[in-house]
């Protein structure tokens, strides 16, 4: 199996994504690689890493994905892999639910959002996202 961490989705995959009618709440599973160090356009902070970039990131969304009635499940750091071979470990996991791709799609127009994800491609080398049918019974 290759993995292929990307920043952005691609046009076609983000359409598809979106045009999913019949899913309801989801659970997006995001594996995150930090860069060493976080490169900002402007130069910003050039001592930063990329995993404290996007830990500022990270603290922000919490109100954006709440804004479309969506919440946080889980955030940490992977310490270890017990089943299975990458070539690179990541570095973080991030579960946000969302009570549909649409509510997703929302999120990410609020200014609120866009004016914080400049710290998600500081910080980040590439990340795989995953969407997955949120349990029967999740919290919304």
């Amino acid at each position: 199996m290759q993995v292929i961490n990307e920043t952005a989705p691609r046009s076609e995959v983000v359409a598809a994504f979106f045009s999913d009618a019949d899913h309801g709440p989801m659970v997006m599973v995001n594996l995150l690689k930090f860069k060493d160090i976080a490169t900002y356009p402007d130069g910003r902070d050039p001592e930063l890493t990329g995993r404290d970039a996007y830990n500022r990131y990270g603290e922000a969304v919490r109100a954006c994905v709440e804004a479309v009635g969506g919440h946080i499940v889980y955030h940490g750091p992977v310490t270890g892999m017990l089943l299975g071979q990458v070539e690179e470990q990541w570095d973080a996991v991030a579960l946000a639910y969302y009570p549909s791709p649409q509510a997703m799609l929302q999120m990410v127009g609020l200014p609120e959002y866009q004016a914080i994800e400049i710290h998600r491609y500081a910080g980040l080398a590439g990340q795989l996202n995953i969407r997955t049918k949120a349990p029967a019974g999740m919290p919304a």
